[in-house]
């Protein structure tokens, strides 16, 4: 649903830019969008009127991507088993891409279908956890880490990782709650475990995947000497913090009985899957 309303906004643009925004938001795991789609549900708000939400954050997630992948940034040249925007065009135009789904997502957002209150309460979250006390800030301390004399140690990369990764899955765990101005609490937690599981096991696959199920490079943090969960924890050890984050995270769903069984589901998947 998610990528299908990005596309439908686009169908009748075919410029440069316009094309790259279709590119960048197509594939994926859609993990964002399902935990904004399950969570609406669970407080009763059905995938019709939780979808520009889903959506959303999905455009925001494919700018995060398309500028993360830049020279200036992690310059990746492989992202979901295809060229990189800036590789199957051009610098600007992967900025412009980005810039352009990053604006698209705060659109989205302006029409989702709940009340003006938690409609605002959903917009102002979401510029929190995209902006410098979340994913950007949490870029920004992983491309000081690389220039740093010294690697970061357990705390430091844990603290990064909030940002930069786990604070759109947190928003997006939280989105139903907020829009049906129901306690979000927990919600969040099990998206903040959720979130830090889900960088560790990046973290796993970096180690043990392969370029082509994983559909981007790896291997690149150890030959770069970059301190990481696997690095400290080594991988039998942060596998197993791994699930523990993940049964805390399902822990945390309790007040939700068996309704949340699925949002449990897709916790465990995150430990168990390949890419």
């Amino acid at each position: 649903m998610a990528q299908n309303l990005i596309a439908r906004h686009l169908v009748d643009l075919d410029s440069p830019v316009s094309q790259a925004m279709r590119y960048a938001s197509n594939g994926g795991k859609g993990l964002r969008a399902f935990l904004v789609l399950e969570s609406a549900r669970l407080h009763g708000i059905g995938s019709s009127r939780a979808g520009f939400a889903a959506a959303a954050i999905e455009a925001l997630h494919a700018y995060s991507l398309v500028h993360d992948d830049l020279p200036c940034m992690d310059d990746d040249d492989m992202r979901r088993g295809q060229p990189t925007v800036h590789r199957r065009w051009d610098e600007a135009t992967a900025v412009l891409a980005g810039d352009a789904l990053q604006s698209l997502a705060f659109q989205f957002l302006v029409l989702c279908d709940c009340p003006a209150g938690a409609k605002l309460t959903l917009i102002g979250r979401f510029a929190a956890a995209a902006g410098i006390r979340g994913m950007v800030g949490g870029q920004e301390m992983d491309i000081a880490a690389e220039r740093a004399a010294q690697p970061l140690t357990l705390d430091e990369i844990t603290c990064l990782q909030a940002g930069k990764t786990g604070a759109l899955i947190r928003w997006s765990a939280e989105a139903g709650a907020v829009m049906a101005g129901e306690n979000h609490s927990p919600l969040g937690r099990y998206g903040e475990e959720l979130g830090l599981a889900f960088q560790i096991w990046d973290d796993v696959l970096d180690v043990e995947g392969d370029a082509e199920t994983v559909g981007k490079a790896v291997g690149k943090d150890d030959a770069a000497g970059k301190a990481t969960f696997v690095s400290h924890l080594g991988l039998d050890g942060a596998k197993r913090r791994a699930a523990e984050l993940v049964e805390a995270a399902c822990d945390a769903l309790s007040v939700y009985g068996n309704e949340a069984e699925t949002l449990r589901e897709a916790a465990r998947f995150v430990i168990s899957r390949r890419k």
